[in-house]
């Protein structure tokens, strides 16, 4: 994890997929370094993978940026 978010929480959803089928999909609660609280929704349980772990640490710098305006 890295320096600018911490993971708050992972919620584990089942929801219907575009193919009439189920899907599982993991909403993440990230707290950013500048103390920005934001939820986003990805398909991998596992933070620190490298589909992840990009993901939220862009966000995390997006919403930064976006507070110190």
């Amino acid at each position: 994890m890295a320096a600018e978010y911490k993971v708050l929480k992972i919620d584990e959803l089942t929801r219907v997929s575009d193919e009439k089928g189920i899907k599982q999909v993991y909403r993440y609660l990230v707290k950013s370094a500048g103390g920005v609280v934001f939820t986003i929704e990805l398909d991998d349980p596992d933070p620190t993978t490298e589909k992840v772990a990009p993901v939220l640490l862009k966000k995390a710098k997006e919403f930064d940026k976006i507070l110190a305006m």
